[in-house]
């Protein structure tokens, strides 16, 4: 058995596409349906093109997004600098749901609602403001 990708719908592609080009995953691959009515883009971190996500677009729409009942669990990311990139991700409008007040662990949410999770490579960062004391927000 091999693993080959996660899938997620979305409702605006490019604003998706957008969200993980802050997290620092890039297009690797398209596939436009027309008989389908749909396009499939592959995006994947720098230099792992063998793990993408699969943002699947309909092209005339989904009634079912954002629901949180149309997604599953979450996708998670190791990244070399958590406090820096929720930074990053706050600077372009992202709300950390679950900051990363143990410098291990935050959780964010796609535009489309689904959730992301973002663990610290190596040790745990040391406590450090703004993320030490802000409060979850929504959910994750």
């Amino acid at each position: 058995m091999r693993y080959l990708h996660t899938m997620v719908r979305v409702l605006d592609l490019e604003k998706t596409m957008g969200f993980f080009e802050l997290l620092g995953l890039r297009e690797t691959r398209r596939i436009d349906n027309e008989a389908g009515r749909f396009t499939l883009v592959f995006m994947a971190p720098e230099g792992q093109p063998e793990c993408p996500v699969e943002l699947t677009y309909n092209w005339d729409g989904d009634e079912g997004l954002p629901s949180d009942s149309r997604h599953f669990g979450h996708l998670a990311y190791e990244v070399e600098d958590i406090y820096a990139l929720c930074r990053k991700l706050m600077d372009n409008g992202v709300t950390i749901n679950r900051p990363p007040r143990d410098g291990h662990m935050a959780f964010v949410r796609s535009p489309d609602n689904v959730s992301i999770e973002l663990l610290q490579k190596g040790e745990a960062k040391a406590p450090a403001e703004p993320w030490a004391s802000m409060e979850n927000t929504g959910h994750w």
